[in-house]
């Protein structure tokens, strides 16, 4: 597999001496932190983390940003870091799903989900294609929403309002989580979202419910990481992400694991 050849491949220097760098997705904060505390106990190296959109914090990478690992809500955003450097692989360490988050006074339901997104009344916020997985997965589920009726597409993406992810997005309430600000300030009635992060936004948030999008809406996400330089700590933590321990994590946090033990 082209991950392992990363050690020898890539030219970029370790800071062998400081933390292990790391930036990844918003959505991996709680399982990124309680991986790496897991990975301290068998390491003695320390560790600094930065989160945001994937596709932003991709983008500070590529200007000089100096980072060990970057783990992303999608494959895309690594791909694009490991065309740059020639033997550096990507690697998938956990799936993920869409759900939807929605005002218990909208009155909807999994079977009646479209027709109430589609409904004038009903504000939609979504993430930032482009800038956030989140929100290219969110128009990944318009697309599949055409299908199921024609015009939705159209009609949802007009309705989307871009309020979190995006280059120029601002906190709607400082200190809260992007999509619990949503919310919190009333500006949205809907908004899908990770569904490893919807149970702690229902319990953040008084009045919302979670629902899993029915089968012809389901969008499915692949979380990726990349090592991106020779420092073997960052190797080790990324096999350490991929090893049963690891992905025992990533499942208690509400992702699917790629690797399973038997049994």
């Amino acid at each position: 597999m082209a991950f392992f050849t990363v050690l020898s491949a890539s030219s970029a220097q370790a800071d062998e001496q400081g933390s292990l760098r790391i930036m990844a997705a918003g959505s991996l904060r709680p399982a990124m932190t309680d991986l790496l505390a897991a990975f301290t106990t068998i390491s003695s190296r320390t560790s600094t983390s930065a989160y945001g959109a994937s596709g932003l914090l991709r983008k500070q990478i590529e200007a000089g940003q100096p980072v060990d690992l970057f783990a992303s809500a999608d494959m895309n955003q690594p791909r694009m870091l490991a065309e740059k450097r020639h033997g550096v692989g990507t690697v998938l360490f956990a799936r993920n799903k869409l759900c939807l988050l929605v005002r218990e006074r909208v009155g909807a339901s999994q079977d009646s989900l479209l027709e109430r997104l589609l409904d004038p009344t009903v504000r939609l916020a979504t993430s930032t294609p482009g800038s956030d997985p989140s929100g290219d997965y969110t128009w990944a589920m318009f697309a599949r929403a055409e299908a199921a009726h024609p015009g939705a597409q159209a009609v949802l993406q007009a309705k989307a309002m871009q309020l979190v992810g995006g280059p120029d997005s601002k906190p709607l309430v400082p200190g809260r989580n992007a999509a619990a600000g949503v919310f919190l300030a009333d500006r949205a009635d809907a908004m899908p979202v990770y569904c490893s992060g919807a149970p702690a936004l229902v319990r953040e948030v008084p009045g919302l419910v979670a629902l899993s999008l029915p089968p012809t809406l389901a969008v499915t996400s692949a979380a990726g990481l990349i090592v991106l330089t020779d420092d073997p700590d960052a190797a080790r933590f990324a096999l350490f992400i991929l090893s049963e321990a690891g992905q025992d994590i990533l499942a208690r946090h509400g992702f699917e694991p790629v690797a399973k033990s038997p049994g």
